[in-house]
């Protein structure tokens, strides 16, 4: 699944960017050039879904691309990928990722799962002293403000979870050896949850590939739990769905260009350079859809721009800007990030 993964992202990448691209988008660097490259590359949902990604696995997988003649990486970093390795891509399954709007969010909300599942375990066996499966602090005020929200000690919670646990699984489209990484990584009275390398062995997979399926479908069972009522699990899932998609330094630059101030001067209040306040500029035109690159480029240039993207099937900024020598890189990237050229 690993292989398959970065087989997709190289293929939305092809010619365009360097090797190291695809690793950043991995691990979700935070960078202007990795979020403007989801958004130009339509790579939102692998976006941060490994961020303790070891670089030496990452590379380990590359090269073993480029044993196979999947791909050829030359010594800028660039790369392309051979015939083969487009046949391959092409043969990879859909994946149902949403690592752009949970951002590594879909743990706390198994953490959170784990230790209420953990505690009423033991509740219901009488048993009141226990090693918390989260040692995070957070987590853990959280569920004991959640479980005496809802008067556990009642006895009634653990059915209506069980129920609610039992109804999203089951409405899920995913295969059920999947759905079962999640039981077998909850733990109760006596009944401690299966280790990585255990799921892994019983699944004849690396611990990666897992941990990928894991992701899949915590994300899947998220969404899900957004778009219908699930009352005991929708609150467990409460905050963790990214709404604000701009990061806080963009974000804190569109508050002040909606204040009046220009591109100088907002540089000049969060004494930043320029180009930063430009690519905050790029990571709004991309991200909020009623903003307008009208005062930055005009209809005219933005056409320009477009149809020599389409004339050079390319996004790379140098080769574009070569070609259009009277507009500025600034521009280049504005158009890119507001159309799909």
């Amino acid at each position: 699944m690993f292989h398959q993964t970065l087989l997709q992202i190289f293929q939305k990448l092809n010619k365009e960017r360097t090797i190291s691209a695809a690793y950043h988008i991995l691990k979700g660097k935070r960078s202007g050039q990795t979020v403007q490259d989801i958004g130009l590359f339509q790579l939102h949902q692998y976006f941060g879904l490994l961020p303790k990604l070891p670089r030496a696995t990452f590379d380990e997988a590359v090269t073993l691309f480029m044993q196979y003649s999947w791909l050829k990486v030359q010594e800028s970093g660039h790369f392309y990928m051979e015939k083969l390795g487009l046949q391959r891509a092409a043969q990879t399954p859909t994946f149902f990722f949403d690592g752009w709007h949970y951002r590594g969010n879909e743990h706390i909300f198994f953490a959170r799962l784990s230790l209420i599942v953990q505690s009423l375990s033991h509740q219901n066996a009488a048993v009141r002293s226990f090693a918390p499966i989260s040692r995070d602090p957070s987590i853990q005020a959280w569920v004991r403000s959640f479980l005496q929200d809802q008067y556990y000690q009642k006895g009634h919670l653990q059915q209506l979870l069980l129920e609610e646990c039992t109804q999203v699984l089951r409405r899920l489209p995913v295969a059920e050896a999947n759905k079962q990484l999640v039981l077998y990584r909850l733990s109760g009275y006596r009944l401690p949850g299966w280790t990585w390398q255990q799921l892994a062995s019983g699944r004849r997979e690396t611990v990666l590939d897992s941990q990928l399926a894991f992701i899949e479908l915590l994300h899947i069972l998220l969404n899900e739990v957004q778009q219908h009522t699930y009352p005991l699990l929708g609150q467990i899932a409460e905050g963790l769905k990214v709404k604000i998609l701009l990061t806080d330094s963009a974000q804190q630059t569109a508050q002040l260009y909606e204040q009046g101030y220009s591109i100088e001067q907002i540089a000049q209040i969060r004494q930043l350079k320029r180009s930063t306040i430009e690519d905050h500029f790029v990571e709004i035109a991309m991200y909020e859809p009623n903003f307008s690159i009208g005062p930055f480029v005009s209809f005219e240039e933005a056409e320009k721009i477009w149809q020599a993207s389409k004339q050079y099937q390319t996004k790379k900024l140098k080769i574009l800007h070569e070609a259009l020598e009277d507009i500025s890189y600034f521009q280049l990237k504005l158009v890119l990030a507001k159309g799909d050229v």
